[in-house]
């Protein structure tokens, strides 16, 4: 069960959001667009405290942020700045909450919960959850959340240093502590909140155990007897994620989402590099991530253009969840003007640059293209072989 806490000086003007009064305010703000909000400021002051309008204005432009993770329930729930911003996407949370499920845990510590993204996924996989955060405001947003998404009788939130939770008392843990500070994002782990350190030394003592990393954590870093996993959404990375007790084959793992693709590996591999095949497959940036271009080049018969870089190129079209297919049309050493000639010679209006290996940003070489008619074209700036080269293509369907 939620347990209420004792109203405190730290939460400003946010109680006043949960009575009737402030849900009412709320609803009226649902829509709210931002060039009007001060208009709709003044209007709104003239029948309520301006305190409250003002604590609703920023609710409302919160949710309209968190729609973007959350989907339709951020319009019942509640937010921080910091927790909008450092909140896992749902999606993501519930495929996390279902492995935890699929490996056994009943009772979960949330620690560094947050506004309660992750004990809300985690809830609504059959888990019970006690979510713990140490700022008061936050731990009464993630409150407000599960009572709005009628999950009270699943999560409990505890006003707390995470350091004070006796971890035996639980059979799985899920650690993301928070890696920004007040001058940005952190980026030495001793300095997140709590230490990485700390976070590794706990997530050993349990049974079962997740901590959310930085996407760019190096394989290095990577504890002995922890398997990686990173996790990307429609195409973009989103987490890393440091996995204790999940009985892992392998040490990596890359999980695209949605759909749930899991491609696992050691991470060590090295894929053959060849000459270029009429078609290039660019790995998803969570199989980049895991080190894992080798497992799926191999998966679609597929070999390097360059032996550092990650292009798979093959000579017939393969179907692959971890890569996304292109049908080329030419492969040229690195020469602009060359280029140039050849895209205004079929009409190409619209292109695509992307780049592995190139100095040249792509917004250097369109502005030197200066592409015009009604065809699109994607070139790729890279290497074969370790020498400069442009490839011309179209998406596979």
């Amino acid at each position: 069960m939620t347990r209420v806490a004792a109203p405190s000086a730290d939460l400003g003007a946010f109680p006043d959001l949960l009575t009737e009064r402030g849900r009412l305010l709320l609803g009226q703000l649902r829509d709210l667009d931002p060039a009007d909000e001060l208009t709709a400021a003044t209007r709104l002051r003239r029948d309520h405290p301006a305190e409250l309008v003002s604590a609703a204005i920023g609710q409302a432009r919160l949710r309209q942020r968190a729609a973007a993770k959350f989907g339709q329930d951020a319009e019942r729930m509640f937010f921080t700045p910091n927790g909008v911003e450092q909140a896992t996407r749902a999606p993501v949370a519930a495929w996390r909450a279902a492995r935890f499920a699929a490996l056994g845990a009943r009772r979960l510590a949330d620690l560094c919960c947050g506004v309660g993204g992750d004990a809300i996924a985690l809830a609504r996989a059959g888990i019970e959850v006690v979510a713990v955060d140490r700022d008061p405001l936050t731990c009464a947003v993630a409150r407000a959340n599960v009572e709005a998404l009628g999950l009270a009788d699943r999560v409990e939130v505890r006003c707390a240093a995470v350091q004070d939770v006796d971890v035996t008392d639980f059979d799985a843990l899920f650690a993301d502590p928070a890696r920004r500070g007040g001058r940005g994002r952190v980026f030495d782990p001793e300095a997140y909140s709590p230490p990485l350190s700390w976070a590794l030394a706990t997530a050993r003592r349990a049974p079962l155990a997740a901590l959310k990393v930085a996407p760019g954590v190096p394989h290095e870093a990577i504890p002995d007897g922890a398997a990686a996993e990173w996790v990307s959404h429609r195409g973009e990375v989103k987490e890393a994620v440091l996995w204790f007790g999940a009985g892992e084959p392998e040490p990596r793992r890359a999980t695209l989402l949605p759909g749930g693709h899991a491609l696992t590996g050691s991470g060590t591999r090295r894929a053959p590099a060849g000459e270029p095949g009429r078609y290039l497959y660019e790995p998803d940036g969570a199989v980049i991530r895991a080190h894992l271009v080798a497992e799926a080049a191999e998966a679609i018969d597929g070999r390097l253009l360059d032996p550092e870089i990650a292009y798979v190129t093959t000579d017939a079209p393969a179907a692959t969840p971890f890569a996304t297919g292109y049908e080329l049309t030419d492969v040229l050493p690195f020469h602009v003007k060359r280029l140039r000639a050849l895209l205004r010679e079929r009409g190409v209006g619209t292109v695509t640059v992307k780049k592995r290996g190139s100095p040249l940003t792509p917004e250097e070489l369109i502005r030197r293209l200066k592409p015009r008619g009604p065809g699109a074209a994607t070139v790729f700036l890279t290497r074969i072989a370790d020498e400069p080269a442009m490839l011309v293509g179209h998406p596979l369907r």
